[in-house]
């Protein structure tokens, strides 16, 4: 059954003895024996007369085979040592060449041979080849178990290196029916990669990982998942950047560049055979691929892919969160908030509430004002469960407040506007005893005290934020000059934000800088001011031409909105020095920047208005309201145009004056205006109590608002 496999024939009773190797044992045909004594009787029964039937029906055994089987029946019995002392006496290096002819003889397409031909022949049978293999694999199983990894992947390399100089181009069908040489391959294949991660060769072991996967090595889709899913884990987490090899980069432009490019594409596939059911479903196939596309901010992709996800792999609650976040990383809140509703709605009342869901609604709706109600009713459902931890607590009343106030300022009437500042304040203090290390919070009480005009509160939180982030952050500075300058404090203010240029990043840079330029506006500095103008758009034209594919598209309409607000103050300031052509020649850079912008048109509306051509001013005033319903300062000044119409069109005004203070009850432009028309009308004491209102929110008006 067994072939020689060297030109001498090695004889039982010729083995060259050694303390040290199973191979010092006498044998006979009919069974074994050796001088130490009899093999324990934990030996399966099965395994002892595998080796007596293989010595048994062999002519003859050579010394390789002999210690191939012997170490085989010691590493079985884990006595690792031994068996590589027995496998460490097999020359692999002579035999190799012998190995891989004869693997190449196997898969030639040849014509039967007689009988004499085959006794005639010299070449070892695969038989052969399959035992000497699984010699070598076990090999650097022992040297692994022993500790010895990196010599354990170089020995088990040379079971690659053999077969795959025999077949260049893949496994062939069938070669596996009559031997084990395909099995152990396999199983070097999967080896060889976990061995060079053990021994900490990460290089090594994705060129590995590689190897397994260029050619057609028969591996079962399982099996070949695996190695994909392992090496997708590999560049993902390793910390190594290795690129492919020239001679695997035959995508041309669409070959992968770095290891995370190469990942996503190894996940890519195993999501593919998923969906088509090749592959069982595996929830760490999900995670990778959910950390791969989110550091690289492919949000997009993601939610593609959970909603790929077979039905019953999520549950629809989990689901719908999911996405919920996807669609939220890339700045679709509203289909975020949609599916979010999904998880409160009727649909999942009999089942357990989804807290992360209810949660995360709360934080979305809390930063856009059109929600502030629905982000109420998500924060109530999460304190409804009182066996929350604090942290969620803590958070849930930070929401909470925070959509109180947004609530309040879009509320119409009076008592109810004071009952939600009310609430939003008690929320945000109950939110900062259970986690008053939150910078976020403070500074939502802070913004929340600053709207309220309880200054002296918004300037101590101010102060505390900018202490907890160490003076990081430039809406923390930006908040506290705002709250001095309600004080009319413009000079400190000023002062404040000189301060907070040099800590604040890009975008807070050129935000301090258009609120430095107001600032000497207040202090009438005009050529300051337009210095400082001149600073912040040279800024902006500069980080305009960098790369556009490293510049977040948020950084992109923040710099420009930046601009558009530049260019409408330079023509607010030349309106004021009657200098009209070059106000009109600030407002035609603004529309070039966004034409579709409320205040560019209020802007324009207020240099015709200067100009004494009310009809004209009235027309912007009007585009500037069907752009922007609610742009508080346009209804403001259409007011005051109706006013120089006469007194006929005085109930229009105080019609738009009233709806001015309804979106904006602290505008003491609308006010003063509003006392103005009540003096036209005669209504003295109305006036002279608005005009009481008017210098009283003048008093605590920032120079710019706070929200």
């Amino acid at each position: 059954m067994l072939c020689a496999c060297s030109g001498e024939q090695f004889k039982f009773e010729d083995a060259p003895r050694s303390p040290e190797s199973l191979a010092t044992r006498d044998f006979s045909a009919s069974g074994l024996s050796s001088r130490t004594g009899d093999w324990e009787s934990k030996f399966e029964d099965a395994q002892v007369d595998e080796a007596e039937s293989t010595l048994r029906d062999a002519l003859s055994l050579n010394y390789e085979e002999a210690r191939a089987l012997l170490g085989r029946l010691e590493y079985q019995r884990g006595n690792f040592d031994a068996a590589f002392q027995v496998f460490h006496g097999i020359d692999i290096r002579g035999l190799t060449p012998r190995m891989t002819r004869a693997i190449v003889e196997r898969t030639w397409q040849r014509k039967p041979r007689t009988k004499r031909d085959i006794i005639s022949s010299r070449e070892m049978s695969m038989h052969s080849v399959s035992l000497l293999l699984e010699a070598i694999l076990l090999k650097a199983k022992s040297l692994d178990e022993l500790g010895r990894t990196g010599e354990a992947a170089k020995e088990c390399k040379i079971i690659l290196d053999t077969v795959e100089s025999a077949m260049p181009n893949g496994m062939t069908e069938g070669i596996g029916q009559d031997c084990k040489l395909q099995e152990m391959f396999h199983k070097a294949l999967e080896l060889l990669p976990k061995l060079w991660t053990k021994a900490g060769c990460l290089d090594e072991s994705i060129a590995a990982h590689r190897r397994a996967l260029v050619r057609p090595w028969n591996l079962n889709p399982q099996r070949l998942a695996s190695v994909q899913k392992d090496l997708a884990t590999i560049l993902l987490y390793g910390g190594v950047e290795t690129s492919l090899p020239s001679q695997l980069q035959v995508w041309g432009a669409n070959t992968p560049k770095n290891n995370i490019e190469e990942a996503i594409l190894l996940l890519f596939v195993l999501m593919w055979k998923v969906a088509s059911c090749e592959i069982d479903w595996d929830p760490e196939i999900m995670d990778h691929l959910t950390y791969a596309l989110s550091i690289s901010g492919q949000f997009e992709f993601l939610a593609e892919y959970v909603e790929q996800t077979l039905p019953g792999i999520y549950n629809r609650a989990e689901r719908w969160y999911f996405l919920a976040l996807c669609y939220s990383a890339v700045g679709q809140n509203e289909a975020a908030l949609n599916l979010l509703k999904k998880v409160s709605g009727c649909s999942e009342a009999r089942h357990e509430p989804h807290l992360p869901s209810f949660l995360f609604g709360a934080k979305l709706c809390s930063r856009d004002p059109k929600h502030a109600h629905e982000g109420i009713n998500f924060a109530r459902k999460v304190i409804s469960f009182h066996d929350q931890t604090k942290h969620f607590m803590g958070e849930m009343h930070k929401f909470l407040g925070i959509c109180y106030g947004n609530a309040a300022r879009a509320c119409v009437l009076d008592s109810e506007r004071v009952v939600l500042q009310r609430e939003s304040l008690n929320s945000l203090n109950q939110a900062s005893l259970i986690g008053h290390k939150d910078p976020d919070l403070i500074f939502s009480l802070a913004l929340e005290n600053a709207v309220q005009r309880n200054l002296d509160a918004a300037f101590r939180n101010a102060i505390m934020y900018s202490d907890m982030v160490a003076g990081s952050s430039g809406r923390g500075w930006k908040l506290m000059a705002l709250v001095v300058s309600a004080e009319e404090r413009f000079k400190d203010a000023e002062t404040i934000v000189d301060l907070a240029l040099d800590e604040a990043g890009r975008i807070d840079q050129l935000e301090l800088l258009r609120l430095k330029a107001v600032l000497q506006i207040a202090q009438e500095q005009p050529k300051q001011a337009i210095e400082t103008y001149r600073i912040l758009l040279s800024l902006i034209q500069a980080q305009r031409e960098e790369v556009q594919a490293k510049k977040l598209q948020s950084e992109a309409s923040a710099e420009k909105y930046l601009e558009t607000q530049t260019w409408q103050d330079l023509a607010s300031i030349y309106t004021k020095l009657e200098l009209w052509s070059d106000a009109e020649i600030c407002l035609d850079k603004a529309e070039c920047v966004e034409f579709y912008s409320s205040s560019s048109w209020h802007k324009k509306g207020i240099l015709l208005e200067a100009q004494s051509l009310y009809k004209e001013a009235l027309v912007s005033y009007s585009v500037s309201l069907l752009i922007e319903p609610d742009y508080v300062p346009s209804i403001v000044s259409t007011a005051e145009v109706l006013m120089k119409f006469g007194k006929k069109s005085l109930p229009i005004a105080r019609s738009f004056l009233m709806n001015a203070l309804r979106l904006e009850p602290t505008n003491h432009e609308a006010w003063l205006k509003l006392g103005l028309v009540s003096k036209m009308e005669g209504s003295l004491q109305q006036a002279a109590d608005y005009f009481q209102a008017a210098y009283e929110l003048k008093l605590s008006a920032p120079i710019q608002s706070f929200i």
